[in-house]
């Protein structure tokens, strides 16, 4: 996805979770792709941090130089609080949804989903 989409996410898409005098210490378009893949590998908040910091296959989907030094696994818990308030999940889901789909990434998915049930 980083290939066609240049990531899935962008710190803009997060301008409203944050006051307007500061600007977040890590970048939550990055802690939003950490959790898809940590969601979709089953890991848990210490294994995803720890990939963040280890495996070139995270580094390269969220953009880090191989120097990277990651970040403590407890962020990711502050963060999926910060995304379950208000409808914040739904909003970033759909978001994610057009990005794939405009991308060319769910053309078998969407041409099924447009289809009435049997």
């Amino acid at each position: 996805m980083r290939d066609r989409l240049d990531g899935l996410f962008s710190d803009e898409d997060f301008t409203a979770w944050h006051p307007r005098d500061g600007r977040p210490g890590l970048s939550p378009a990055q802690l939003a792709t950490v959790c898809v893949l940590q969601y979709a590998l089953n890991l848990s908040d210490r294994h995803a941090a720890e990939a963040v910091r280890c495996r070139i296959d995270f580094k390269y989907a969220l953009g880090l130089e191989l120097e990277d030094p990651g970040f403590h696994h407890s962020v990711l818990s502050d963060f999926r609080d910060r995304l379950a308030e208000g409808d914040r999940a739904d909003r970033l889901l759909g978001l994610a949804l057009t990005r794939i789909r405009r991308a060319g990434l769910l053309k078998g998915l969407a041409a099924r989903a447009s289809r009435p049930f049997p």
